[in-house]
């Protein structure tokens, strides 16, 4: 399980330092793609293999999950760190996620989520404000 918050800089070539306590969890190689809200999701390999299969379920005659699918797997890279433990994110993820220099990695669950500072500055604090609230609606 992913859990906590780190905040880091990309480099002038597009690598970040994953944390250190993640790439444990991540093994070898791992898979980052597309994710919600304009960030970037990081999968392990047994958990991107479970989720592809969730997804290869769906109906594919449906536009919906066509579109979805098609946005999922066709923004998805599999990397691995270096010696030095930093991954190297596509341009045309950093662009998807507005990322430019700082970064936070946040863990929820099964995934990482990585975020452009600035952006995931604006959604905590706009989520912050409904934190009880969505909490009361969903039974916790």
């Amino acid at each position: 399980m992913f859990v906590g918050q780190y905040t880091y800089s990309l480099d002038q070539k597009g690598r970040v330092v994953v944390p250190s306590k993640y790439r444990q969890k991540l093994g070898d190689s791992f898979i980052v793609t597309r994710g919600l809200d304009k960030c970037i999701f990081i999968y392990p390999m047994e958990e991107w293999n479970v989720l592809s299969e969730r997804l290869e379920q769906l109906p594919f005659t449906k536009r919906d999950v066509r579109s979805f699918v098609r946005m999922f797997f066709s923004g998805a890279v599999e990397v691995s760190t270096d010696s030095q433990g930093r991954i190297s994110l596509p341009p045309f993820l950093r662009e998807y996620a507005g990322i430019s220099k700082d970064v936070v990695f946040l863990g929820v669950g099964n995934r990482i989520e990585l975020w452009s500072k600035e952006i995931w500055g604006v959604y905590e604090k706009d989520s912050s404000e409904l934190f009880e609230k969505i909490a009361e609606e969903i039974g916790i």
